[in-house]
């Protein structure tokens, strides 16, 4: 009985913490300028085994239209736009794909899309050119 319970215990370990360095769930991306809570995005993991994001929901007015893109988004809700894709495991981290920033219009390559502060944020590095990099912290939302 007790190797049982013991064995359960340590199974519920191990899927806390693999659940908590997942970048699969629901996260709050932030307002760079403001430090407000624009969006809820959903990470998932697609068909083919690498990772996507969509916005699921708009926290704020300013970010519930794409009024800075171009083309076929522009004026479109914000809401079920997909905005990271081919997102490939690298280690402990996902990258090598491509995002779409709705609040500025921009297109940019994912460097690196890493778990941190034991599960409950998300940096996303995106780069514009190899060396024009920026990080972005995105808080757990479920």
């Amino acid at each position: 009985m007790r190797k049982t319970l013991f064995a359960l215990t340590l199974l519920a370990v191990a899927f806390t913490a693999s659940a908590q360095t997942s970048p699969v769930g629901r996260w709050k991306t932030i307002d760079d300028q403001t430090g407000k809570a624009m969006t809820i995005t959903e990470v998932y993991e697609t068909k083919n085994g690498m990772l996507a994001a969509k916005i699921v929901e708009a926290l704020d007015a300013k970010a519930a239209t794409c009024t800075e893109c171009n083309g076929a988004r522009k004026g479109k809700p914000t809401a079920g736009m997909v905005i990271l894709w081919d997102l490939k495991r690298n280690g402990n981290s996902w990258g090598n794909g491509q995002g779409f920033k709705p609040s500025t219009g921009d297109s940019f390559k994912v460097k690196n899309l890493q778990v941190t502060d034991g599960g409950r944020k998300l940096e996303v590095t995106g780069c514009k050119m190899s060396f024009l990099c920026r990080t972005a912290t995105w808080q757990r939302a479920d």
